[in-house]
């Protein structure tokens, strides 16, 4: 898998996203929460991805982009890492759930954590 995050890997899907929310699991490694769900695609991905930050913790749009930016870059620095080796296929919403600005170092190790425990959960 390329370490890149291209159109057809993101989760844009209403329906798919309905779904998610009302039939997923989730796992936390605070300030990050993923929800996911086994389904299937078209494509040959192994998971489509989309992140959130909450507008009620980040009243500025300035702050929710920065933070779903840094969380975007995050993923795709290490999906392949953990996402090659799966056999079904994942939609995921990764959701920031912190009150704070985080830093780019602290969000790739909280997203490491969150990936392994994932792993650790489907397998």
């Amino acid at each position: 898998m390329s370490q890149t995050y291209p159109k057809k890997e993101k989760l844009k899907s209403k329906k798919l996203i309905e779904q998610l929310f009302a039939n997923g699991q989730s796992i936390s490694v605070f300030p990050l929460r993923l929800v996911f769900l086994p389904t299937t695609f078209e494509d040959s991905i192994p998971a489509k991805t989309g992140v959130s930050v909450s507008k009620r913790n980040f009243k500025t749009a300035v702050d929710r982009n920065r933070i779903k930016r840094l969380l975007r870059e995050s993923y795709r620095l290490n999906k392949s890492d953990y996402f090659n080796n799966l056999t079904t296929q994942y939609a995921c919403m990764i959701l920031y759930i912190g009150k704070d600005k985080p830093t780019f170092n602290q969000v790739e190790t909280k997203m490491n954590l969150l990936f392994k425990k994932f792993l650790n959960k489907v397998s």
